[in-house]
């Protein structure tokens, strides 16, 4: 399949399609639970990381690839190659990263992507210029449509059952099986057949492969530091004077089980009967056992210890049961006002958290994330003002310790 391709740019294509997926999933796995400006920023940056690096991709194979002499690349499909992948990839990122995930929602995202690197292959394909016409072996087509959204989809699947670590490097290395595999698989099946010289005409302004490489070479350095900044850690933010200046757990750090309830109960002290956390401003009324749900059929009641998380949405609330989100009409801070705050704690001006269930905390800028467990765990932002509190609801800062009556300090 490779014979006569410079081996040498064949892996750097690779590389270049797998550092730009762990950059662009990580990214995206940043979207959920961002509000605002930022989650589309987060949604730009991604998509632009994924179609770099399909595009670059693509080009660095060309270049690895013996091709007739003369040929050329016409600059009108070379560029629309980009724009038709970025609008392609960023509508499947928006499927994945917006909304409760499901096999479905997945599957869709999948053919999305999967459609976007064929749509750009193809396309810049039919940007090469020469003497020559090219046909293409219409079942190394089919195998190689089947090869991108295959592995599309398991690149996604394992991106959505966990966005961090392993998980997420695993989903990089998917996508660029997904891309170089596809690659590949057609230029297999793609012949160059020769025409008269005198019969070739140029089909519109074109550059020589080695003006492309003046592109495609910064390109790669950019999807490299691209993917060297994402692993610089984000600087620590200032600690409240009397607590530990331990570092939180990175994103690959799993706090639960026996751990997490051993280190909860040593830090919050003594546990004090269920009182009701009182919303800003509201007075101090008896918790509650089960929140109210709408649902198709009529109001639906959840337990509390199913509870994960409390977002509000304008003057209601969405409550997150680890599986998906329901709507509450309470707003924020009734449903605060009923919640233990033994359990709970209002991390965010518009978010609740269930202690219990935190899996995962890492820092985001000033403030943090935090991931809760279900079957689909989700993410949601801590403001910076609930940081320190939260560290020590998490037992990950030791307590002030007074020294024994008696004793030097």
């Amino acid at each position: 399949m490779l014979q006569g391709h410079n081996p040498y740019l064949v892996v750097l294509s690779i590389l270049i399609a797998i550092l730009g997926g762990y950059t662009g999933f990580g990214l995206a796995a940043r979207i959920r639970g961002t509000p605002g400006l930022r989650r589309r920023l987060l949604l730009a940056g991604a998509t632009c990381f994924l179609a770099l690096g399909i595009w670059t991709m693509h080009f660095v194979g060309m270049l690895a690839t013996p091709t007739p002499q003369g040929t050329s690349y016409l600059v009108l499909p070379t560029v629309l190659s980009f724009l038709i992948c970025a609008l392609v990839v960023g509508v499947s990122l928006f499927f994945v990263s917006i909304g409760e995930p499901s096999e479905v929602r997945v599957a869709a995202a999948a053919l999305l992507l999967g459609a976007g690197i064929v749509s750009m292959h193809y396309v810049g394909i039919h940007g090469l210029d020469g003497p020559f016409r090219i046909e293409h072996d219409r079942s190394m087509v089919l195998l190689s449509i089947l090869i991108a959204v295959a592995t599309a989809y398991g690149g996604l699947h394992i991106f959505m059952a966990r966005h961090v670590g392993r998980r997420l490097a695993l989903s990089a290395i998917a996508f660029g099986i997904a891309v170089s595999g596809m690659h590949y698989t057609a230029m297999h099946g793609m012949h160059f057949m020769p025409t008269a010289e005198a019969a070739h005409a140029s089909a519109g302004v074109a550059v020589s492969p080695q003006d492309l490489s003046l592109v495609v070479a910064p390109l790669c350095f950019l999807i490299t530091a691209g993917f060297l900044l994402f692993l610089v850690p984000e600087p620590r933010a200032p600690v409240a004077p009397g607590l530990s200046d331990r570092t939180p757990p990175s994103a690959d750090t799993i706090v639960e089980g026996p751990a997490f309830e051993r280190a909860w109960r040593e830090t919050s002290g003594p546990r004090l009967a269920a009182s009701p956390l009182g919303g800003l401003g509201q007075p101090r009324i008896a918790s509650v056992s089960r929140l109210p749900l709408e649902g198709v059929g009529g109001t639906l009641f959840i337990d509390v210890g199913d509870i994960r998380s409390v977002r509000a949405d304008a003057h209601y609330t969405q409550i997150h049961d680890g599986v998906r989100e329901r709507m509450c009409l309470w707003s924020i801070s009734d449903v605060e006002a009923r919640l233990d705050p033994g359990l709970f704690l209002r991390v965010h001006r518009s978010h609740i958290i269930a202690i219990p269930h935190v899996v995962v905390m890492r820092r985001e800028g000033d403030g943090a994330m935090v991931e809760l467990d279900g079957p689909h765990p989700h993410i949601v932002p801590v403001s910076r003002a609930k940081m320190a509190e939260l560290r020590t609801r998490l037992g990950l800062a030791r307590r002030n310790m007074q020294p024994p009556i008696g004793k030097p300090s």
